[in-house]
């Protein structure tokens, strides 16, 4: 960490992580046409952006940096304050922008500034959903202070790969720029953070384009010229076929034909087809709701009060819940018997009492038992056909429920529409075409993980008897490797 970086918690509120030198240097180089050129830094923390060229301009809210960045950058014009603030009124316009906006996710970016960003956004035709995190209206706002013709060099979080609100970003560049290239890079630009950062490059600023330059590379390499692109994606083929998403665009063309010749094929069908995909239930107090067997005894809670549930997927068993599994659980006296409870019930005084102990005292308090009546009554207690991991390692895992447990929302509860379609489907769930599916309309998530939101896992893809076939089993498996090396599985 940097002497003049705040401490990490205080990093985290602010998602002020400065850049080392040689990627601030390299992305300057980048945006750069001429000394003359006037170059805007949004966000520019400690200044090693404005360093980098003697006619710049930075804004920055955090005092204690932004009197850094003038210590660091003398030649530079500081503001200090909110840049959505000053960028909705500024005349100035520039050649070049570069920077590493601050990413702060929507729960914190919030209140009078991120009012002020999402309404600049919309004026200039990028409408954010309330779930945008605050470094893709940075990147907008920028944008258009920019002269015709200008460009601009930015570390941008991966979510730009993946994200739904980053979308309306990369449309906006599309439909803005002649140009607009991203570098996905494999290796973290910073190590003391889960989060994968790559590059973004655009210029021409009064344009358009119909394509996006993807360029992959393994690690970072300081050059005062962007790498070539590896692949351009064509902009319409990243709208129908890969939901406006760039993960696909990190394996070889053959993979990406493979699946897209899938998705195409009208006897394929998506997990959303045949079946529901949501979250489980959200008790508001998980140790309180869930008991031990030896706390119910204790208790005397009434087993019809009772229901066994799948608290965590970390203890999914490989294919099946039966009545073996839940055996065992109670055998080991693990924290699994839901106390569910419906409004207007009568409650047996033992259940009273527990309601009324030190613990239950305190659960009332929480957040989601303040704001239901009664604050004892857990809503959306569903029993799933079957149950699928939120987050998962090596791959994610799919469950029958044959014991009739109900699950908490660390898991996916997925209920069948379709049962003679899903017994049909379901046995490729451990082929290499679904573990790649899973892994292409799943995300990346920090510490190796794999996360799959549920409109993630509702367009999991089951391909046709045709489409796939035994010669491209190795390939498919490369694929799946390769991206468990980008989320860094394993590492």
């Amino acid at each position: 960490m940097l002497d003049d970086e705040p401490p990490i918690s205080d990093q985290k509120q602010s998602g002020a992580y400065f850049t080392p030198h040689d990627v601030a240097q390299s992305l300057v180089s980048w945006a750069l046409r001429k000394p003359t050129d006037r170059l805007l830094d949004p966000s520019c923390g400690d200044g090693q952006f404005l360093s980098a060229h003697p006619n710049s301009v930075g804004i920055e809210q955090n005092p204690v940096s932004a009197q850094a960045a003038i210590s660091v950058a003398p030649s530079a014009l500081v503001h200090k304050g909110d840049f959505f603030a000053w960028a909705g009124e500024t005349n100035e316009r520039f050649e070049c922008a570069a920077g590493n906006p601050p990413f702060i996710r929507y729960q914190s970016f919030k209140g009078e500034v991120r009012r002020r960003a999402l309404n600049l956004c919309a004026r200039h035709g990028a409408p954010f959903s309330g779930l945008a995190s605050s470094w893709a209206p940075f990147l907008v706002a920028t944008a258009a202070l920019l002269k015709p013709g200008g460009r601009m060099a930015f570390v941008v979080p991966a979510e730009i790969g993946h994200a739904p609100y980053a979308a309306p970003l990369l449309e906006y560049l599309v439909s803005s720029f002649s140009g607009v290239q991203i570098i996905a890079i494999r290796n973290k630009l910073f190590p003391q953070l889960s989060e994968d950062c790559w590059l973004l490059y655009a210029e021409g600023q009064g344009g358009s384009t119909t394509h996006i330059d993807f360029t992959v590379c393994d690690e970072f390499k300081p050059s005062r010229h962007r790498p070539r692109p590896t692949v351009q994606i064509d902009v319409h083929e990243w709208r129908a076929v890969w939901a406006r998403r760039l993960r696909a665009y990190l394996l070889p063309r053959e993979i990406r034909d493979i699946y897209a010749a899938a998705s195409k094929d009208s006897a394929s069908r998506r997990l959303g087809d045949f079946a529901t995909v949501g979250i489980g239930y959200v008790s508001g107090d998980n140790d309180f709701f869930h008991l031990r067997p030896s706390e119910v005894n204790r208790w005397k809670i009434p087993t019809e009060l009772l229901h066994p549930s799948l608290r965590s997927g970390r203890v999914m068993p490989a294919s099946q819940i039966t009545a073996a599994t839940v055996e065992s659980w109670t055998k080991a006296d693990e924290k699994v018997l839901l106390l569910r409870l419906n409004r207007g019930q009568d409650l047996p005084t033992s259940v009273q009492a527990y309601l009324d102990s030190g613990a239950g005292r305190e659960a009332r308090l929480g957040y989601k038992c303040r704001n239901r009546t009664p604050w004892y009554a857990v809503p959306d207690v569903q029993i799933p056909d079957f149950m699928l991991s939120y987050m998962s390692g090596r791959a994610a895992n799919l469950v029958q429920n044959l014991a009739g447990v109900t699950c908490t929302n660390s898991v996916h509860s997925v209920r069948v529409r379709d049962k003679a379609l899903a017994r049909k489907l379901f046995p490729q769930w451990s082929t290499p075409f679904l573990r790649l599916s899973c892994e292409l309309e799943g995300h990346a998530l920090g510490g190796g993980m794999l996360k799959l939101e549920p409109g993630e896992a509702s367009r999991i893809l089951f391909p046709s008897d045709n489409a796939t076939g035994e010669a491209n089993k190795e390939a498919l498996e490369d694929a799946v490797k390769t991206l468990h090396r980008w989320r860094h599985y394993g590492d």
